[in-house]
């Protein structure tokens, strides 16, 4: 029995495409996003490993991780390293964002569909969103970045400043106290500790959560690993920018010519879980030791 034809409307333009035809996959990201976000929670997790040792030391297992690794001073020095790290990757993101932005002038950087700063659209969104969930609406549709993933986006960068900056300063402490008086070095403390907690309790729920337990990507969304997403998934997820590349006629500068290899696939799937696994686990052991 001969295989039925499925009628499909790219860019205005209908196609006819057999069943069972091969999936079409679409760039989400690019190598060098992937890169930056793979050095971003890389060493976020070992500054959230190594953080918390630092912050609860009287805990059982911080004082076992201290003495596998060689005491304290080096998880600090392993924690010193790891903000580096970050903060070389956090400066390249802010010179891409200010190059493209500002120098070249790109369009939707700082506003439009494809824009990670929030507006107006992004606050409709959130109440028709919770009008979903009770049942009084249907289900919003996204454009490229829904309002949750701006969220997490604005959430990342104003903890890189914030932790960063008293970071440094309790690091190079006697520089700092040139220009900033006694307190302000007390409170850095603070600040860095409270701060890089909140972070942790964040990132490992409420993150986690949007980004991999949401019913359009569980178990887990592979686009920030492997680069693209399927055709499918592009629909479900990010309807109104598919359909806005369809009818700008643009859709087809986003394909890409081979799908991800299975080994690419099953790499990001271990890294992936991976990360899950060590979030999970530093969520459990920090607030464990928080309130015991």
């Amino acid at each position: 029995m001969p295989e039925q034809a499925v009628v499909e409307t790219v860019e205005g333009v209908e196609t006819e495409k057999p069943a069972g035809a091969r999936q079409r996959y679409f760039m989400r990201f690019t190598r060098e996003q992937r890169y930056l976000h793979a050095v971003l929670f890389t060493t976020f997790l070992g500054l959230a490993a190594t953080g918390m040792c630092l912050r609860f030391s009287d805990s059982v297992w911080a004082r076992g991780v201290a003495r596998a690794v060689g005491g304290f001073g080096a998880i600090l020095a392993f924690h010193k390293l790891c903000a580096v790290a970050l903060t070389i990757a956090f400066l390249i993101h802010v010179k891409d964002v200010f190059t493209r932005g500002v120098l070249n002038r790109e369009k939707g950087i700082f506003w439009g569909p494809t824009s990670m700063v929030a507006n107006w659209q992004d606050v409709k969104d959130l109440l028709g969103h919770l009008r979903w969930f009770v049942g009084l609406g249907s289900k919003p549709k996204f454009e490229r970045y829904a309002y949750w993933e701006k969220f997490d986006y604005w959430a990342v960068f104003w903890g890189m400043v914030v932790i960063g900056f008293s970071g440094y300063a309790m690091w190079f402490a006697p520089f700092f106290a040139r220009f900033l008086p006694g307190w302000a070095l007390n409170a850095v403390l603070v600040i860095h500790s409270e701060e890089g907690l909140l972070a942790i309790l964040f990132i490992f729920s409420i993150h986690f959560v949007n980004t991999h337990l949401h019913p359009d990507s569980f178990p887990m969304d592979l686009a920030m690993f492997t680069g693209v997403e399927s055709e499918e998934e592009f629909k479900i997820r990010h309807p109104l920018e598919y359909e806005r590349a369809v009818k700008e006629g643009k859709l087809g500068m986003r394909l890409v010519t081979e799908a991800p290899g299975i080994w690419q696939i099953n790499f990001s799937k271990v890294v992936g879980f991976t990360a899950i696994a060590i979030g999970v686990t530093l969520l459990v052991l920090t607030l464990t030791a928080y309130f015991s």
